[in-house]
């Protein structure tokens, strides 16, 4: 038995009776693609307005006596409704479809309807698959390319057809129908049952199809193809807009138009060569400031190597000097092994806007070699890189640390342990294996 929306997809509202009601679960898509779980219930009716998901159509939306409807399923002959409040079987329900989303759906179905036979017809291009997306609409076709030519021809034979009139209806044939065979399908679902719905486009198109659609092509409005991607397994995505969508469209094209207009201070005729001069001024920029970047890192790092304290404080010897002592306790007060090596040990804060580039520079030019050197970019408050370098032996067992203390992550691998930090702000825990160094220096800008 077809659905009281399969048999008039214009009607918006009736009343009808609740058969059964029974607690369920519903899966949504949360925020940052987690899957949320909505508490409810599965109300079936005698009869129901909102069409459940099938055929390449998502399902509607709508109310039964004010009730949101967060999603129609179909489970054999009946449909199911999840709510989130109960309704008592028997009761007499009124229920309310979401118009505009519904309409949308005929259109775009339509369409796909449309554009499919018609390009079948000019150029034997068949219809693998389809997707009814948010924004635009996908029809896959079985071909490895399709040409500009062929797709202006399809968009203006549709278009031809839609001024033209033509009606759109939808009779059921019985399964051993002889004109079932004539009718175009991608075949029936396993647990069907009952005659087959066919969806006719006067001398156009004959098909096999559950789904809600316009009464006449003149509701499509219009339709654009906005052209073809690559699809899956050798074949081609045909990318299409019908009907309102395609006003919706055109509105937001014009808004970003004029938007860049007014950014770009050129006509939109001009738009995308002043974007090209902005990128290539923004390439040669960076490339100068990288430039300068490098040779500041350079200059840092001689800077620091030459200074007179380098060689005379915060070195870890093997002397068992006061210092040595100091930094030693330091060093177990926050879990670490006891240095052995004769070290350096210089941390300092670089430049903010520096990066991972120009904390490996200052690196390279002080040499890691008798030197454990901790180096940090970017907010002081906020987030930042660093990087640990130094013996490998040692850089192996702090870096994990630094990372935990940072609240970061990071990884290594000989002598160098670089990553991202969260809290900056947490870097004064360097003290852990800094505290005694008076050869810390900042080389802020």
């Amino acid at each position: 038995m077809a659905f009281r929306c399969q048999r008039d997809s214009y009607a918006r509202e009736f009343t009808t009776t609740v058969v059964s009601c029974r607690p369920a679960e519903l899966q949504t898509e949360g925020s940052k693609g987690h899957k949320d779980v909505l508490s409810g219930f599965q109300v079936v009716l005698e009869d129901t307005l909102l069409f459940p998901e099938g055929g390449g159509q998502p399902d509607d939306r709508g109310t039964i006596n004010g009730i949101s409807v967060l999603r129609v399923t179909r489970r054999g002959a009946e449909a199911d409704h999840f709510t989130q409040t109960p309704l008592a079987p028997g009761t007499e329900v009124h229920v309310q479809v979401d118009w505009e989303r519904r309409f949308d759906h005929m259109q775009q179905h339509s369409g796909q309807h449309l554009i499919t036979a018609v390009a079948d017809h000019l150029f034997g291009l068949k219809t693998t698959s389809w997707e009814l997306g948010r924004l635009r609409s996908v029809i896959e076709l079985d071909s490895p390319s399709v040409t500009v030519e062929q797709v202006a021809a399809i968009e203006q034979n549709v278009n031809e057809k839609i001024r033209d009139r033509l009606p759109v209806n939808v009779r059921e044939l019985s399964l051993d129908d002889p004109e079932v065979e004539q009718v175009r399908g991608r075949g029936l679902p396993d647990d069907h049952a009952g005659p087959i719905r066919v969806v006719t486009i006067k001398n156009v198109d004959s098909n096999m199809c559950c789904g809600t659609h316009v009464s006449n092509l003149s509701d499509l409005q219009v339709i654009k193809i906005l052209g073809t991607e690559k699809g899956k397994k050798n074949k081609t995505n045909l990318v299409f807009l019908a009907g309102n969508r395609v006003l919706k469209w055109m509105e937001r094209s014009y808004g970003t138009e004029k938007a860049l207009t007014t950014l770009l201070k050129c006509g939109a005729e001009d738009h995308v060569e002043a974007v090209k001069k902005l990128q290539n001024a923004t390439k040669l920029l960076q490339k100068n400031n990288l430039n300068l970047l490098r040779d500041l890192a350079v200059h840092i790092a001689h800077s620091l190597r030459n200074s007179p304290e380098w060689g005379t404080c915060g070195d870890v010897t093997q002397t068992g000097s006061r210092e040595a002592s100091l930094m030693r306790r330091s060093w177990a007060s926050c879990g670490f092994p006891a240095p052995t090596p004769t070290w350096h040990i210089c941390a300092f804060r670089c430049r903010k806007e520096g990066d991972s580039e120009f904390m490996n520079i200052i690196a390279n030019e002080i040499g890691s070699e008798d030197t454990l050197l901790f180096l940090t970019v970017g907010d002081e408050k906020g987030a930042g890189l660093f990087l640990l370098a130094g013996p490998a032996e040692a850089v192996e067992t702090l870096g994990p640390r630094v990372a935990e203390v940072l609240e970061g992550k990071g990884a290594g691998k000989k002598g160098r342990f670089q990553g991202k930090a969260t809290k900056m702000s947490r870097r004064r825990r360097r003290r852990c294996f800094s505290r005694t160094t008076s050869a810390r220096r900042s080389a802020e800008g």
